[in-house]
This record gives structure tokens, C-alpha cells and sequence, in this order.
């Protein structure tokens, strides 16, 4: 709209009309005022909006560094403050150095042929001694062919022939054992290596090629063989004190699907869905039936499930803090920040076996919470209210992230909060991030999967080998025992 300003007629007829005249033409002004003000706000707040999206990046949200693009974000910059530990190895960390046998697998002697000095024939003088070197290698690899043969016998009484018995796992004239499998297995799913690629390794070292049916067989074969251990980790997923949960987008047969995760430090699930929410969650079978504390980053869906308690992930906070201090510039943002992570050294620096700050410690902190909170609803005041014959919009207002942010952490406090009153509960969700991340260099590589099966068979897969990893099991022993019908199980009582 256009201010509509009183001409000078205007105003002489309103001063000849008096005191009333004259404050409803500055009434008028007022109100038109004010409109254009509104109307003014609203573009600003729109680029302001615009910015706020173009500055956001894996830093400060939780976009994934993927989508940063090239030379857009600082890469020295960091929200990880220095420490007082030294680079390298710390103090207590086990080495890798090589280390001699003491039982090597074979022994070769080199002979004194003759002396250094006189020349004289050695071969005669009894040696009193050795230097010993040892060389660590691999001995050249190639494929073995076992015949097994049942043997036919005829009885001489009835003239009936007899056959011996082949053992269970043979069931074809030509077929290949468990090691081949575990080699056909093993790349594709541990280090994502194409099925193409596969072949040309085991071509390269055992000097025989499989096909790439066989790659694939492989995998099934192998999703089918860990099926008890699969079961057996969701069990101990649902009886666990702390869970940790994350979910990822996943591209299969050309669309966005959702990668669950749940996670401990000791075991890893994972499934496939078309879904990002609950029917997702339903189907993986663990949130339904926990009742510990979930850790995540606050994916409302999660909140669904009330016979749990749930915590909030940290990291996520001091991004999004971080990202309001710079686009916004409020100092609440940067107050918060540092409280959160004052209150994590305290809860670092109490000694066993206290597994909560003490009364003191939990009501100042909860205190200065409230304090910074207030500061930042104190920053961000209500927007305008509609004026009269004004239409209002439907549905709830549009807020800024900072409120948002604000909301979140007045209306979850218990939530945010839970790591200083519970020491069970982490700082963030790292632990679930962790495990995504393998999932999505997978994907990476092959740009997706062509198929939901083949994605959720990789799923399974990659789990048990995250399961076998987290428990200090050989990845490569974990799958030929799979494969021998003896899939690799953790203990319950360690977890």
C-alpha cells in the first residue's frame, strides 16, 4: 500500500474541527503506518529466511557433508574444542608394532659355507649358536578341489547295490564350499566392492573365477545363515537400558527410502523402509517392545513410543545453536552452547560409582537453563497480531528457527537434560550416527541399490558384521561361521 499523508486542506479543516478532528487524522496516519510496516516485515523476514537456508550446511544443522558441494564450507572450522591431550598416540594405547614368533610356522638355516678369515671349510664345525630374522608373509593362495566319492557296493547274498552317504551340505555333482562363499561375501558387504570387481579379485588370487550369480548367491545364502543371530540381536536391542536410534535417507530402485537404525555400543539393527515414521519403526520390531531411555535427535515419531523414556542428542543442539549465534546473532545461543557442554565436563569429571550430579550440582544447573531459555524467548518476541479485518492464516504461524529451537528446549527439558541426572544416558547420538555412516558409504560406492530385497538383505548383512566388529569378533571368521551353521551370536550377560 501507499501512505496516504493529509494534505494541508485536510489539515486546516481538521484544526478548525478541533481536538477530536486532529487525533483522528494522526490516528490515520498511525494505522497506515503500521500496515506498511507489516508489509515491510514480511519481505525482510522472507530474505532473512533465504539467508538463514543458503547458510545452513553439515556444521551448523543436520544436513549430511554430502550435501555441502564443493568449496562451500570451511573445513578448518569446528565445533570440537582443543583439548589438552597432545596429537598421536595416547598414553595406555596398545601398538601395532610387528613383533617377533615365538613359534614360527617354518624354519630355514642358512649355513656358514666358510670362514671369514682364513678361508677354512665350515661345513664339519658344529654351530654354537643363531641370529634369528623373521619374515612376516602370505603364502601363495589357490583354489582346491576336493572329490568326494560314495563308494558303491553290490552284496553278495541279495546282488542289491549299496551307496555311501554324502555329507548334508553336498547336494550338487559340482559345487563350491563355505571358504568361497565367505570370499564371495566378505568383499561386497564388508568393503563394498562390486560384484564385477569380486570376481576379478578371486580371479587374481586363487586363479579361479566365479560368476557373478555366485557373488550374489553368496550374499543370500549368507543373509539366510545369520537369520538366528539377526533375531538373537533385536532381543537384546529391546531388553537394552539405553538404545540409540537414527534414521537416513537411502536410495533403492531410484527413490528415497529410510534407513533405521538402533544401536548400543555392543550390537547394531538395521532395516530398509519405504517410510520414514512409525510404520517404519513398527516394522523393525525393537521401539514397540523397549522400554529403556531412546536416544535420538528428536524426529517426532519417536515420542510415539510412551513405554520408554527418551533423551535428545546434543551434537544436533550445538550445530543448530551454533547456526543461530551466526545467522541471527543472538548470544542466548551461544549461552546455551557453553552450558551444555559445562555440564558435560561436570558430569565427566565425577568419579565412580556416582552415576548423577548431586542435588546442588542438578538444581543450579537446571537454574541457569531456565535463565538462558527465558533470555532467548526474551529475544525473540510474539509476532504482531493480525490487525482488524485483516484474514488470518490457517493452520499454526510459521516461526523462526530460533524459537523452534527455544520450544524444543523449554518443552523437553527432562529430555535435554537427562545425561546429568542419569550417567547412563550419552551427550549425543553419535553411537547411532556411527553406524548410519558405513550404511551410506555403501551407497556412495554404488550410487544405490537396484532393488528393496537387495537393500534389506545388505541391511541384515552389514548388521551382523557391525554386531561381530563391536564385540572384537574377526569380521571374515564371523562369516565362514555363518556359513558353517554357526552364526556368531554375543553373549546376553555382556550387554
Amino acid at each position: 500500500m501507499n501512505l496516504q499523508l493529509p494534505t494541508d486542506d485536510e489539515i486546516c479543516v481538521a484544526f478548525e474541527q478541533g481536538q477530536a478532528a486532529i487525533l483522528d487524522l494522526f490516528h490515520e496516519v498511525s494505522r497506515q503506518m503500521q500496515e506498511l510496516a507489516q508489509q515491510m516485515a514480511q519481505p525482510a523476514e522472507a530474505l532473512q529466511a533465504l539467508q538463514a537456508r543458503q547458510a545452513k550446511d553439515s556444521r551448523n544443522s543436520s544436513k549430511p557433508p554430502s550435501s555441502d558441494g564443493y568449496g562451500q564450507v570451511k573445513r578448518t572450522e569446528r565445533l570440537r574444542k582443543s583439548g589438552d591431550k597432545p596429537n598421536g598416540g595416547q598414553p595406555g594405547h596398545e601398538g601395532q608394532t610387528l613383533l617377533a614368533s615365538e613359534a614360527p610356522d617354518r624354519i630355514e638355516t642358512h649355513e656358514v659355507l666358510s670362514g671369514g678369515h682364513c678361508q677354512a671349510p665350515w661345513l664339519d664345525i658344529e654351530s654354537v649358536g643363531y641370529e634369528e630374522r623373521q619374515v612376516f608373509d602370505i603364502p601363495a593362495i589357490r583354489i582346491e578341489v576336493t572329490a568326494h566319492r560314495a563308494e558303491v557296493k553290490v552284496c553278495p547274498e541279495c546282488g542289491r547295490a549299496s551307496k555311501g552317504s554324502f555329507p548334508e551340505a553336498l547336494t550338487q555333482a559340482v559345487q563350491y564350499g563355505p571358504m568361497v562363499n565367505t570370499w564371495a561375501s566378505y568383499f561386497p558387504n564388508q568393503h563394498y566392492v562390486w560384484v564385477e570387481r569380486t570376481t576379478e579379485i578371486l580371479a587374481d588370487l586363487v586363479q579361479h573365477r566365479v560368476s557373478e550369480a555366485t557373488v550374489l548367491k553368496a550374499s543370500e545364502q549368507l543373509e539366510t545363515g545369520i537369520e538366528p543371530s539377526t533375531e538373537a540381536v533385536k532381543g537384546m536391542l529391546r531388553d537394552a537400558e539405553v538404545l540409540h536410534v537414527e534414521e537416513s535417507g537411502l536410495r533403492v530402485t531410484g527413490k528415497r527410502h529410510w534407513l533405521h537404525v538402533a544401536s548400543t555400543e555392543h550390537l547394531t539393527s538395521y532395516e530398509v523402509h519405504a517410510k520414514r515414521g512409525q510404520e517404519a519403526m513398527d516394522e523393525a520390531g525393537i521401539l514397540g517392545a523397549f522400554n529403556g531411555r531412546a536416544v535420538h535427535d528428536h524426529w517426532k515419531p519417536s515420542f510415539n513410543y510412551t513405554e520408554c523414556d527418551h533423551a535428545l542428542c546434543h551434537a544436533h543442539h550445538l550445530r543448530e545453536l551454533c547456526f543461530i549465534d551466526k545467522q541471527y546473532q543472538q548470544s542466548w545461543a551461544t549461552d546455551m552452547g557453553d552450558l551444555l557442554l559445562e555440564i558435560k565436563a561436570a558430569v565427566d569429571a565425577t568419579p565412580e560409582p556416582a552415576m548423577s550430579l548431586s542435588p546442588p550440582e542438578l538444581e543450579g544447573f537446571e537454574k541457569r537453563y531456565d535463565e538462558v531459555v527465558q533470555a532467548g524467548f526474551d529475544a525473540n518476541p510474539a509476532a504482531v497480531s493480525p490487525s482488524d479485518g485483516e484474514v488470518k492464516k490457517r493452520g499454526r504461524p510459521k516461526r523462526r528457527p530460533p524459537v523452534n529451537l527455544l520450544i524444543r528446549l523449554r518443552d523437553f527439558k527432562g529430555e535435554v537434560l537427562a545425561f546429568m541426572s542419569d550417567f547412563r544416558v550419552p551427550f549425543d547420538n553419535n553411537q547411532g550416527e556411527r553406524d548410519v555412516r558405513m550404511v551410506k558409504v555403501k551407497q556412495k560406492v554404488s550410487g544405490g541399490f537396484r532393488t528393496l530385497a537387495g537393500a534389506k538383505r545388505f541391511g541384515r548383512i552389514r548388521a551382523y558384521i557391525s554386531t561381530a566388529r563391536k564385540n572384537g569378533k574377526n569380521v571374515f571368521e564371523a562369516i565362514r561361521d555363518a556359513f558353517d551353521g554357526n552364526p556368531f551370536i554375543p553373549s546376553p550377560e555382556t550387554h
